[in-house]
Order: C-alpha cells, then structure tokens, then sequence
C-alpha cells in the first residue's frame, strides 16, 4: 500500500502560472469605443495572438516591409471588399493574392452589385456557371492585358479601371489598380465557371498567372525582417503557391526570415497550417491559426489595425 503523508508538496506561490489577473478580460461596459473594447480582450490565447497579428502588421507598415493578403473568394462573398479597399486606400496592404474565383465575384460586384448563384439548382440543367458576361469580359480581359505585356490580376484590374461598370467602386481589382497595390493572381485549370467558355484561352491565362508567380516572389522578399503574409480562406491554392514563392526566393540567394505568417478559417486545413503557419517560419518568424468566421474576424482585425495604426 502507498502512504500518501509522504506526498512531495510545495508552495504554489513559488510555481509558475501562466495565467494571471493583470492578463484577464475588462468588464463589459455600456456605449464603449472599438478601441475600449479591443483592449478589454483578455491577453490571453487567441485574443493575444490577435493582438500580436495586429502589432506585425502596423510595424510593417511603419517600416516599409511587405503585408500580403491572400484571399479565397469567400471573402469577396462575405461583402468584405469595402474593408479590403480601405486597407488599400491606407497603404497597410501591399499585394494581394487571389484564386481565380476572385476575380470572378469581384467582377459580379463591379458589374451589377451582386454575384454568387445558387449551384444547386444551376447545375440541374447544366447552366452552372454559364453567364455570358462574367467569362467574356474576364476571358477577354485576360487575353488582351497578358498580349500586353501583363500578369493575370493585372490584366483583369486594368480592364475593370478602364470600363464604364456602375459599381467598380467596389471592387476589389479596380482600387488596387487605382492605388497601384498589385493584385497576383492564381488558376488552376478547370476548376473556375468561366473555363467552361469558348472565350478562354488556357495558355495566355496561364502565362499571366506565372507573371503573378513571380509578382509575388519579389513581394515575398520584401517580408524579410518584419513583414507579414495573412490568408484569408484558402485551403488548398494559395497555400501552396505562397510556399513555392517563399523557397524560390531563398533559391535566389534572399533572406526571407522573421515575419509574422497567419491564417484565417472557419476550421484547421492541413495545407495552411503547414504552408503558411508552420514550415514558412521555421528558419525564423511567427505563425498564428485563428478560427472563426471572416465576416466576423476580418472586420475585428482591420478595426484594430486602423485604431492603432
């Protein structure tokens, strides 16, 4: 039998605790600013990873280094355009990255102040996907602008700068183009509704989306030492193409350590936590995997990135 008085005991004074009362949330409190109730958070687990993702981005800024934000298009569904373009409009945003339905729902926005079908009931009679605006003007855009000389995102934000759409204010392609903040742009064949058309031509769209690739490399090189690269809801392409523009960068003999890497979704996916999050900082940096809704998330942290900016 054990005798338990011989159990080894000590003064939980002198332990460690990780949680303390200076750390703990404020008390909630009627008609408070944005600001008040950002710094009530508790400084603790992901409301302090929060704020650590809020402070790289505003010591980017400051110091000129890279914030580059990718996106799956869900964002651009969630409404969020007006928050991205006000990002832009401030400076704080330096490229953006975007699969390629992106650039179809913002085009949807900036044609007609609307987009997103229902799949379901589209795809009973074989008419998913099957606008004719939306492939022509993106197909055709693409076509020209890559003739030209230019990348996939470009191509498709001059285009939208250049047209009469009633609603190109809110796009997300035109006021990056506005403000010369380059939009990179990445497809993979097939898997977008505009591919389904005669308009599209598979080479120039991929030649403009490599341009993109190394668009996005030289960005990269400049997160050395204080930059910060923030994905939005994509799972599976920008994930993996950010970490090839990462390892092409070092390829070519460029520092690219000590930047600040996070993730946003609505659940844990294997490729932004090991593309983004994980491998990107191993040779130095931070990474950080928060959870929640974007239409939720992503306005709490461009609220307090433009509170403390």
């Amino acid at each position: 039998m054990i005798n338990i008085n011989k159990v080894k005991t000590y003064s939980v004074k002198a332990r460690k605790s990780k949680v303390k009362m200076d750390d703990f949330a404020k008390t909630p409190v009627r008609k408070t600013s944005f600001l008040k109730f950002y710094d009530s958070l508790p400084n603790i687990l992901k409301a302090k990873e929060i704020r650590s993702i809020v402070s790289a981005v505003i010591k980017a800024h400051k110091t000129k280094k890279s914030v580059i934000f990718m996106a799956g298009a869900h964002v651009i569904k969630c409404g969020l355009n007006p928050i991205l373009i006000e990002l832009i409009k401030k400076k704080i945003i330096t490229c953006i990255c975007l699969n390629g339905a992106g650039i179809i729902h913002d085009f949807e926005i900036a044609f007609q102040g609307r987009t997103s079908e229902d799949v379901g009931e589209s795809l009973k009679i074989g008419q998913f996907g099957m606008g004719k605006e939306t492939a022509d003007f993106i197909n055709n855009a693409a076509k020209e602008g890559v003739l030209e000389g230019l990348g996939l995102g470009c191509s498709i934000a001059k285009k939208i700068s250049e047209s009469s759409l009633n609603y190109k204010n809110l796009s997300l392609l035109y006021n990056a183009y506005k403000y010369k903040v380059p939009v990179c742009v990445y497809v993979a064949i097939g898997t977008d509704i505009i591919h389904q058309h005669p308009s599209f031509d598979a080479a120039l769209t991929a030649e403009g989306s490599l341009r993109d690739f190394h668009l996005l490399v030289d960005n990269v090189i400049r997160m050395n030492n204080g930059g910060v690269v923030l994905n939005f809801g994509s799972a599976v392409i920008l994930p993996e193409v950010f970490l090839k523009a990462l390892n092409l960068a070092r390829n070519l003999g460029n520092k690219v350590k000590e930047f600040t890497a996070a993730n946003f979704d609505m659940i844990y996916h294997y490729r932004p936590l090991q593309n983004v999050v994980s491998r990107p900082v191993m040779a130095g940096g931070s990474g950080y995997y928060i959870i929640g809704h974007h239409e939720i998330m992503f306005p709490l942290l461009a609220q307090a990135i433009i509170e403390k900016i």
